[in-house]
C-alpha cells in the first residue's frame, strides 16, 4: 500500500524506509532538523487519523518503544517529539524528532538541536544525501530484525 502512498514517496520511500510493520514504515526524514530525525507514515490511504484502523493503533505502541529504543541506544537523545502536523503531505504521518540539549555526532557529522529546549526547528538541520543513506543503513542494521525494511 505504501508505493501509492504521498506521503511515503514525499520523504522517499523505499529508500529511506528502515522498518515495515503491517500498518506503519519508519522513515529516515531526508531532512534531519536533529540526529535521528525519522517520519512514521501510516501505509494506507487514510488522510484522516480516525479513519485508521484500530488494529493501526495496537501496532503503533510497538513501532514507538522499537523507535525509542533504536534511537537511544544510536544517539542517546535527551527527549522525543512527536508531531503530527498534516497541513501539506496528507497521509497520516508523524515527524520524529529525537531532542539534544548539546550537540550530536555521527560519521563525522555534527548536528546541534538548533530549537533546543523549546520548538524543534524543522528547517534546520541537513539533507546531506550521503549522511541520510548511511544513517538509513546504520538505524536499519539497528532495528529489530522482525520489523527491519528489507
Amino acid at each position: 500500500m505504501t508505493d501509492d502512498n504521498p506521503t511515503f514517496l514525499k520523504f522517499k520511500g523505499p529508500e529511506t524506509q528502515i522498518a515495515a510493520y503491517e500498518f506503519w514504515s519508519v522513515l529516515v526524514r531526508p531532512k534531519q532538523c536533529t540526529m535521528g530525525s525519522l517520519v512514521l507514515v501510516a501505509k494506507g490511504p487514510e488522510t484522516q487519523f480516525s479513519s485508521l484502523p484500530s488494529q493501526a493503533f495496537t501496532e503503533q505502541a510497538h513501532v514507538i518503544k522499537d523507535i525509542e529504543q533504536v534511537l537511544s541506544d544510536a544517539f542517546g537523545y535527551d527527549k522525543i517529539n512527536y508531531l503530527m502536523l498534516m497541513m501539506v503531505d496528507p497521509n497520516v504521518h508523524y515527524h520524529v524528532i529525537p531532542r539534544y540539549s548539546a550537540p550530536i555526532t555521527f560519521e563525522n557529522w555534527t548536528l546541534e538541536d538548533g530549537g533546543w529546549p523549546g520548538q524543534p526547528d524543522l528547517a534546520g538541520g541537513s539533507a546531506d544525501e550521503s549522511l541520510v543513506a548511511s544513517m538509513v543503513a546504520s538505524l536499519k542494521a539497528a532495528w529489530p530484525e522482525a520489523s527491519r525494511a528489507s
